[in-house]
């Protein structure tokens, strides 16, 4: 019989939870946890003589699974054996956080488990032992491998789990790529899920067969060459009404300090040179649309005078710099500076989408530091030309050939629409007229959506997309959804370095329907992403064009949502003298699809938005749809096997037209 002092002891030491103590049952953030089993499977691993389970707090008030051990007389126990093992018989969200070994277990003077007298664990959830360097020479390859795509100085333990240490979804397709070059080894991209760390990836290696890395060779010299499919869509995108600037991709710098204005435009002459991609122009031959690289072409900054306070003059400015590039003449590349005072300016840059992405954004900047300092860098061995010849090659057409079948499986059968509510018809002539709403995800919850897709053996991408498929099932009323995303496109790892548009469009099927868990369907959505990702070199285009889809006015063929999660690794430029950041100036905004989800993590802090088209939504209907995601978040992140029927959502503004009258609907 417990005594009411007892129990409220126990619930205000809060290390042990209230229900363990009692029926050997847990509830953490909305899984039912039965300690008991976990203690009977630890119990199984060879070497383990005892173990207890408790649910503690962390140093962040969140409750975690921590097992407690001693071995046996000799034996000398891994903790990722012990991970592995329970893995091997228990859900995800059953493996406990922390792993503490034991001499012996305290007792209480009865002979029972004093739970109390067990020692609070050391070090970060999942850390387990202390940093075991690499074994062999595979270990220590793959660590170096490691570092590289993590861009971490510090040393890679071998049982280190790499989406533990900042791994994620665009990264473990890079380090499939880079293992694939230097290793001689394909390995799928969800086997980076399955063998997380580099003792088990090390092990999964040993086992597979070894392949020739695909070198993208260098193509044959000629008057003009092929565009890749990345190309193709963006040059047609760019000939539509209303659609000239809507792959200008311009970046805003604040200069403060001793600037160099020749060295500026000598940095960036160097860096067309360097770069075929900058002087590229694309033109019609023979009713073809093809690209042209010139030897030199003319480049200079433009220079402008404002005054500091006058902003309107300064938008003015910025206005008349972003303006429509005439894709027949390079450098697709223009450069301005706006002198405010003495050591004040504003640099401003623009690009065309055509000849660059996100990923050479970040590459412009570095190599741009590096001239600028006045420093040298290796020529480079291919260029965007040699990857859009490669394309066509009968070796990568076949690999194509072979993903086809994958997406034409996926979309078997009737294909979806997504009908979400609108505040105004559709018009039959596209409109990029668009807007956004950001906001910000409380750093607890955001805590809470990371720890969930640790448990799930997921990523934050699969949590954040999952949730986002919910709410627009609840706004459209259907349960089956197609999603686009944007990928890097960069799997070969030779297009590392190379500055030019790789980006590919994937399309994901998801079927949220209401008798599901959340925990269920992030599964299903995990294995789709996975599938996606694996065949992600099939060109979007082509798969439009296999699936014969009817063009509908004013709509993207496929999809009118997307999600994207930005974790391009940015890297801001490094001057000498000065001081730089970002120059923040409201946009003329452009709307690509109906409706964009974007996610972003800045210093661990978990921030997005919804990009929008004005000419089918008011701000009214994005602002409630922003409150119901983050609902959603905080349902799925309390109680993961709420049944999707049971995530509750706000009605959409009053007028919104829409195939259903309300969200308050069972599935």
């Amino acid at each position: 019989m417990y005594r009411t002092g007892d129990l409220a002891r126990w619930m205000e030491d809060g290390n042990v939870d209230f229900i363990g103590r009692i029926d050997n049952q847990a509830k953490i953030r909305g899984y039912r946890i039965e300690t008991g089993e976990i203690e009977s499977q630890l119990l199984r691993v060879k070497g383990v003589r005892e173990a207890v389970v408790l649910v503690r707090s962390d140093a962040n008030g969140q409750k975690a699974l921590c097992a407690y051990y001693t071995p046996d007389t000799g034996v000398e126990l891994v903790v990722n054996d012990l991970r592995s093992a329970l893995a091997q018989e228990l859900p995800g969200y059953m493996i406990p956080s922390y792993f503490v070994e034991l001499d012996r277990l305290p007792l209480t003077p009865n002979g029972k488990i004093d739970r109390r007298a067990l020692p609070a664990p050391e070090g970060e959830a999942g850390s387990g032992r202390e940093y075991v360097a690499p074994r062999n020479e595979l270990e220590m390859k793959l660590a170096v491998i490691w570092q590289e795509v993590l861009g971490l100085a510090k040393q890679i333990g071998v049982h280190d789990n790499f989406f533990d240490i900042g791994g994620h979804s665009l990264r473990a397709t890079t380090l499939a790529g880079k293992i694939f070059k230097e290793l001689n080894v394909n390995l799928p991209l969800r086997d980076v899920f399955r063998h997380s760390t580099i003792a088990a990836m090390a092990e999964a290696i040993t086992r597979m067969e070894r392949r020739e890395h695909e070198a993208i060779p260098q193509a044959e010299e000629r008057e003009y060459y092929p565009l890749s499919s990345a190309q193709k869509r963006l040059f047609i995108q760019h000939t539509l009404d209303g659609a000239d600037q809507l792959y200008n991709m311009p970046e805003l710098v604040q200069v403060e300090g001793e600037f160099d204005l020749d060295r500026l435009e000598a940095a960036l002459r160097k860096l067309i040179t360097r770069h075929e991609s900058l002087r590229t122009g694309f033109e019609m031959m023979k009713g073809e649309v093809v690209q042209r690289i010139y030897p030199q072409v003319d480049f200079a900054i433009e220079h402008h005078q404002a005054d500091t306070e006058d902003s309107d003059q300064i938008e003015q400015i910025v206005r008349n710099f972003v303006r429509p590039f005439d894709l027949g003449q390079p450098p697709l590349l223009r450069a301005g500076v706006i002198e405010l005072e003495p050591h004040l300016r504003i640099l401003l840059f623009d690009m065309h989408h055509i000849v660059s992405d996100g990923v050479s954004m970040a590459i412009v900047m570095e190599e741009f530091s590096s001239f600028y300092a006045g420093e040298q860098l290796p020529p480079l061995r291919i260029h965007y030309k040699d990857y859009a010849v490669w394309q066509q090659s009968k070796a990568h057409r076949e690999r194509i050939g072979r993903q086809e079948a994958y997406w034409l499986q996926t979309f078997e059968g009737e294909l979806p629409t997504a009908d979400l509510p609108m505040d105004y018809e559709r018009s039959a002539v596209r409109s990029y007229e668009g807007a956004h709403v950001e906001f910000d995800v409380e750093a607890s919850l955001s805590a809470r959506l990371r720890e969930l897709a640790a448990e799930c053996e997921s990523t934050l991408f699969m949590v954040l997309l999952a949730a986002y498929t919910v709410l627009l099932s609840k706004y459209s009323g259907q349960e089956d959804l197609i999603v686009g995303t944007p990928v890097a496109g960069r799997t070969n790892a030779d297009l590392e370095p190379v500055i030019g548009m790789f980006v590919n469009t994937l399309a994901l099927r998801n079927r949220p329907s209401g008798d599901k868990t959340f925990l269920s369907y992030l599964e299903e959505v995990k294995e789709t992403a996975l599938g996606a990702f694996e065949n992600q070199d099939y060109p979007f285009e082509d798969l439009v064009e296999r699936l014969n889809v009817k063009r509908e006015p004013g709509r993207f063929p496929l999809f009118d949502a997307v999600f994207d999660l930005q974790n391009i690794e940015e890297r801001d430029a490094e001057l000498e003298g000065v001081s730089l950041k970002n120059y923040e100036l409201d946009p003329l905004e452009e709307a690509k699809f109906d409706l964009t989800l974007f996610m972003y993590e800045n210093e661990g802090a978990l921030s997005g938005g919804f990009f929008y088209a004005t000419k089918l939504f008011k701000e009214t209907m994005i602002r409630t749809l922003t409150e119901d995601y983050l609902r959603v978040l905080s349902q799925i992140a309390e109680n993961p096997q709420l049944e999707l029927s049971r995530i509750e959502c706000h009605k959409p503004a009053a007028g919104a037209k829409s195939a259903v009258d309300t969200i308050e609907f069972a599935f």
